[in-house]
């Protein structure tokens, strides 16, 4: 008995018909294929196929037997498989985590960095909040992460840039025919606040608003740029995010930087300093080219801006 024998079987069991099996999946002609199922019959010593109106459908012994001959298939590819990650090991992987709405703004960079790096590694890329995204780092959950500046043991970063921080508000807001928008013009009770998640960026805006003397009554509290944005478009309330979620506003929100000197918040790359990684080492080595092409990106975003 050969296993290309219980391929043929199962791929007939499967099928219900033998010319199905033999046209669409085996790639044979019928007649062969009927002499094959008729040795692998003779070699297990009973009949495991009997012709109907309906096709091909199996006996008691052959149900029993595709149980089997489906496990013995999968076994042997499991084999074929451990041997040839013997001679050729998996690629090894890295993990790139991004604040949540960041990765728009990042991954092409890293990409671009990595370039050389990629087709030899396992590259996987996911999102999260940023407390989740340092505690990740600091795990060894993932190998980098694109975040604020974390508390997290163990964890460094590299601060690769600094947004102004914005005013989110409905377009049919009264304060969105402003080209800049002082806060303590914000109404105290339409103001969205933040939960304890986002707590750098909380951070920076309750001292922001606190040094201008605003006191705001938040109904509402943010927990993600995405809850966020959610709740001004719903609630028609008003809040302070970064400015890289611009992209991500519906057509119905508008963004209006503030009077005066805007508060700012880092975006960091966090990386463990003890991970052995030799393509996070490539990554470290040319991370202010990371930098210079993003700044680069964002003067000519804004020069065509500007001109249109």
């Amino acid at each position: 008995m050969e296993l290309r024998h219980l391929r043929y079987f199962v791929a007939v069991a499967e099928a219900g018909s033998l010319t199905v099996a033999a046209e669409r999946r085996l790639h044979t002609a019928q007649p062969s294929l009927s002499r094959q199922l008729r040795d692998l019959e003779q070699e297990v010593g009973a009949q495991l196929l009997v012709r109907s109106s309906r096709g091909v459908e199996l006996t008691p012994a052959g149900r029993v037997f595709l149980d089997h001959a489906r496990r013995t298939l999968q076994a042997a590819a499991d084999a074929v498989a451990a041997a040839r990650r013997v001679v050729r090991p998996p690629k090894p992987s890295f993990s790139v985590g991004f604040l949540t709405g960041q990765e728009v703004e990042w991954l092409s960079h890293v990409t671009n960095v990595l370039r050389s790096q990629l087709k030899d590694i396992d590259f996987r890329v996911s999102s999260d909040f940023s407390p989740d995204i340092g505690e990740a780092i600091q795990r060894g959950e993932i190998d980098l992460g694109f975040c604020r500046l974390e508390p997290q043991p163990d964890v460094s970063y590299k601060v690769i840039a600094h947004e102004p921080i914005l005013v989110i508000l409905p377009q049919d807001h009264p304060l969105a025919s402003c080209s800049a928008i002082d806060v303590r013009d914000i109404d105290p009770d339409s103001f969205i606040g933040y939960t304890d998640t986002p707590h750098v960026l909380r951070g920076i805006v309750d001292r922001y608003l606190r040094e201008r003397g605003v006191v705001v009554s938040p109904v509402h509290a943010l927990d993600g740029i995405a809850t966020g944005i959610s709740l001004v478009a719903s609630t028609g309330g008003v809040t302070l995010l970064p400015a890289y979620v611009e992209p991500l506003l519906p057509r119905s929100l508008v963004s209006r930087p503030v009077t005066g000197n805007a508060p700012v918040i880092g975006i960091a790359a966090g990386y463990r300093a003890d991970n052995p990684s030799p393509i996070l080492e490539v990554f470290l080595k040319n991370i202010d080219q990371l930098i210079a092409s993003r700044a680069k990106l964002a003067d000519r975003l804004a020069r065509e801006s500007f001109q249109a």
